[in-house]
């Protein structure tokens, strides 16, 4: 996991006059699971539109697989799946139709494993899209982006109308093919208890800026959630990763080794919780 294979330098994007993303750096390796995790309107999505290309921001620079965002390449693209918090479909089309019709863009699309996934999250392959519900819809949008394999997968809270049973055949699916192992990936998603069991790494937005990226390992290892008062003395000002309003102090051990047994780690959603506090 040494090669970047997503990077963002400083990217700033304002919308009427307020910064949506403000000077937004990331770089993300090789093999990577990364989950993307913010209140609505933090940015999330809008750093995702910026990293596929989507987006153009207002200073700053984006690239996927060392292509810059705003100018992916055909083979870069083919390498790439997005799914957007909106699923961005033909309404008059089945979803047949949608399988075979978009799978001849991509030069490694799999029809067999395009079905295979349908039939996995039970979609209805002779539905049209205006006759779906919204979490069929996201299915229809999830298959379009695993079925050609790709080795980077941007996903925008696709599995937000999902129910339990289908989010784990969604995480399933996810790291599934030939190239899972290698497959990068940043998945925004407000569900944090699906995302603990498979990112590597964590990154949190707020008001537009990247509060914290770390790997989920050493969260777990080295981060601790400490009172406004301690027994260890001073706490070194290096260490505080954040400190909520109400005082308490997120420290990161590494830089505080006497702090290594004090306290206990955080959850997800603690760390959900006391950042956005």
């Amino acid at each position: 996991m040494n090669d970047i294979t997503i990077r963002a330098h400083q990217l700033t994007l304002r919308h009427n006059d307020v910064k949506v993303l403000d000077s937004v750096s990331l770089d993300i390796p090789a093999g990577a699971v990364v989950g993307l995790v913010g209140r609505n309107g933090a940015g999330k999505s809008t750093l995702l539109r910026c990293l596929a290309g989507l987006a153009a921001p207002d200073s700053g620079s984006a690239s996927l697989l060392g292509c810059p965002s705003l100018q992916l390449t055909d083979p870069v693209r083919e390498r790439i799946g997005y799914v957007a918090q909106t699923p961005d479909l033909f309404e008059w089309m089945t979803v047949e139709e949608h399988l075979f019709t978009i799978g001849r863009a991509y030069p490694r699309w799999d029809q067999q494993r395009c079905l295979m996934l349908a039939a996995r999250l039970d979609l209805p392959l002779n539905a049209r899209v205006t006759a779906l519900s919204g979490g069929d819809q996201q299915k229809l949008s999830v298959v379009l982006a695993l079925a050609h394999d790709p080795d980077v997968l941007l996903f925008d809270e696709p599995v937000a109308s999902l129910d339990p049973m289908t989010r784990r055949e969604f995480m399933r699916a996810m790291f599934s093919g030939a190239r899972a192992d290698e497959r990068t990936v940043i998945i925004s998603s407000h569900i944090l208890s699906d995302l603990e069991r498979v990112v590597t790494h964590v990154a949190f937005i707020r008001d537009g800026k990247l509060q914290l990226l770390d790997s989920w390992d050493a969260m777990l290892e080295c981060y601790r959630l400490l009172p406004p008062a301690i027994a260890n003395g001073p706490v070194p000002p290096d260490a505080v990763v954040h400190t909520t309003r109400g005082g308490q102090r997120l420290v990161d051990t590494r830089r505080a080794p006497a702090l290594a047994e004090t306290g206990r780690p955080p959850t997800l959603d603690e760390l959900f919780v006391e950042l956005n506090s």
